[in-house]
């Protein structure tokens, strides 16, 4: 049997949102059959000015590579009207990014686990939620430890009682 690999997803939307997130965790719930969520947290956008975002992070077990899943979610992005333009901070339809390949730590194919997890409470709150005891390979620290230490009372996120569909 293939060795099951653990990756924690990113997901945010920021257009249609309730839309494009159901969308999105459908077409992760088919590629990764078992998810486990983390809370929805409504946040401010960041870098730019825009319409808020819908943000949580998801759970799931692979025997692929990282450059496969990194495949796939590209084109669960494409396929969710994704368009990709030149400014990195930016509206979107969906994003969905790896933030840990089980204890990874690389530059390529991506840079694991993903540097935003330190500095943006969008991505840190909602793994202190969903895995609160896994430790991040790069700093040593749990996920609940790093996000009480968290400190950015600009970065605002409310918790969106929502429930979504993956079938």
């Amino acid at each position: 049997m293939p060795q099951q690999h653990h990756i924690l997803i990113s997901i945010g939307s920021n257009i249609n949102r309730e839309h494009y997130t159901q969308r999105g965790l459908q077409a992760l719930h088919k590629a990764f059959a078992e998810l486990t969520l983390s809370p929805t947290y409504e946040t401010a956008a960041v870098g730019f000015n825009g319409s808020p975002f819908y943000n949580l992070v998801a759970s799931a077990y692979t025997d692929l590579s990282i450059t496969e899943v990194n495949a796939i979610f590209k084109q669960i992005e494409q396929d969710n009207d994704r368009v990709r333009s030149e400014e990195k901070y930016a509206a979107r339809t969906l994003d969905i990014d790896l933030l840990t390949y089980d204890d990874v730590v690389c530059i390529e194919p991506v840079v694991l686990p993903r540097p935003e997890i330190t500095f943006h409470a969008f991505c840190l709150r909602p793994m202190a939620d969903l895995v609160p005891d896994l430790i991040h390979p790069g700093t040593g620290l749990s996920y609940q430890t790093m996000w009480d230490a968290f400190s950015a009372p600009e970065q605002k996120l409310w918790p969106v009682d929502i429930q979504w569909s993956l079938s």
